[in-house]
């Protein structure tokens, strides 16, 4: 395909949500960095600092925690949606990272004065409670744990529910309001904590808002009403690229509850972490690994916790972004991707890391789920549970013995790694317009329509 080349598929007008398939770690950091040639605007609807995305350009690696991946893209406006919790000190610290580099940082960034702020002791307070989940086994002695990332993320959520106890980012650009507000959480954080026994330091309010206050005045040349700023940008006739953190199966009411996140990282959070309509959504990119992984607590059918799991870990260095923990691996689930295509309305599909699949002599893929009572089904079942309960039905294709991260375009694929994108196509019945088979952008294999727009 020519470097020039714009396909209709994604002409500027259209708006594009690139939204993971999976338990996360996708590749969706990737897919956005790709496409932004694309669109005019990128944001981050969901969650927070528990967010990882990578993007490579040429040599140098970008790790990216709440900054959305448009960033790295010197055309396009990036806006923090007020459905993200923002950690100041890591935005902060994330923003000083990139300029350092060469990245510019001004006015292409947007923070919603409506999202809500990590404090640190909502980072004190995941991780004791965690702690005191880990300590509460089950009859069986299983873990209690949920298997956070311990950035303070769900107890932000908890606050925003709470209302009383909740701070925003526009709060923070008001001193007197902040130093009263953060006094009465402190006295009810400390009451709250005693009560459960939580092993937390104590807080003290004064230095938690001069932090605050110092953290807001580094922001607040970025913060704005961004609900206003994305419809003002639609009505211009501006493009908008929406960018997902975490993925659906970890979506707090669509996902393997409990094990799941503290946001509506489905599609279905775009229009809450807005304040744009679902209609503005023309295209639904769900992103997907060509096997599976996941971080954290909770069931996980095809996962392999033998050699093969090690090595789809080895190979595809199956490690955090975030945390830099060990990712469990196993075969893909499409009982899983077509649910998850289903929520989220996808419109096409993105197989990222097919290369990791090199080498293996055969591939499995889980088509239906054995219920304990012998029946089968090909419904995901949403329950962490009920999920724990089933076995994976698997169907067996020949592997390919090729390195794959020199091809270009879909045809240089060795004949049995076409049949196994082809074969994907089939169960889920979803068009697969990209291909990853590598980090860079180079190695991205598109459908000629897709080739984005270079600069």
């Amino acid at each position: 395909m020519a470097d020039n080349q714009c396909g209709s598929d994604l002409r500027p007008s259209q708006n594009t949500a690139v939204v993971g398939l999976q338990w996360g770690d996708e590749g969706k950091g990737k897919v956005v960095d790709f496409l932004t040639s694309r669109h005019d605007v990128v944001v981050r609807y969901n969650g927070g600092a528990n967010a990882g995305h990578t993007v490579v350009i040429g040599d140098q690696r970008y790790a990216l925690h709440l900054l959305p991946s448009g960033i790295l893209s010197e055309h396009i406006v990036n806006v923090i949606g007020n459905g993200v919790v923002v950690d100041p000190e890591v935005l902060v610290d994330e923003i000083d990272a990139l300029v350092d580099r060469g990245i510019t940082v001004s006015d292409n960034l947007r923070i919603s004065d409506r999202a809500h702020v990590v404090m640190p002791y909502h980072k004190d307070h995941d991780a004791a409670f965690e702690a005191l989940l880990a300590g509460a086994k089950s009859a069986g002695g299983d873990d209690r744990s949920i298997g956070t990332t311990k950035r303070g993320i769900g107890p932000t959520y908890a606050d925003k529910v709470l209302r009383s106890t909740a701070l925003r980012v526009g709060d923070l650009l008001k001193p007197d309001y902040l130093r009263s507000k953060i006094r009465m959480i402190c006295d009810v954080r400390g009451a709250e904590m005693q009560a459960l026994k939580l092993d937390v330091p104590p807080l003290n309010p004064e230095k938690l808002t001069d932090q605050a206050l110092v953290l807001g005045q580094r922001i607040q040349p970025y913060v704005t009403d961004t609900v206003y700023w994305l419809h003002d940008a639609r009505n211009a006739g501006k493009s908008i690229l929406f960018e997902g953190a975490n993925a659906c199966l970890l979506d707090i009411d669509h996902g393997t509850y409990p094990f799941v996140t503290s946001s509506n990282c489905s599609t279905l959070g775009i229009p809450a972490g807005t304040g744009l309509p679902g209609k503005c959504i023309d295209k639904a990119v769900g992103i997907m690994k060509a096997y599976c992984t996941r971080v954290g607590g909770g069931p996980f059918p095809t996962e392999q916790t033998n050699a093969t799991g090690d090595r789809i870990r080895e190979r595809g260095q199956e490690y955090g972004t975030t945390t830099g923990r060990p990712r469990r691996c196993g075969w893909l689930d499409v009982v899983a991707i077509r649910y998850t295509s289903m929520i989220c309305g996808v419109t096409s599909l993105a197989v990222m890391l097919l290369d990791v699949l090199s080498t293996f002599s055969e591939l499995k893929i889980c088509t239906y789920y054995r219920l304990p009572d012998g029946s089968t089904t090909d419904r995901f079942i949403p329950d962490a549970d009920r999920l724990s309960q089933v076995e994976p039905v698997y169907e067996t294709l020949p592997g390919w013995d090729e390195e794959i991260d020199e091809a270009r375009i879909r045809d240089d694929l060795p004949e049995n790694a076409q049949q196994y994108v082809h074969r994907l196509e089939e169960l889920i019945e979803l068009p697969v317009e990209i291909v990853s088979v590598g980090p860079k952008r180079s190695q991205t294999l598109v459908n000629p329509s897709l080739a984005p727009c270079q600069d």
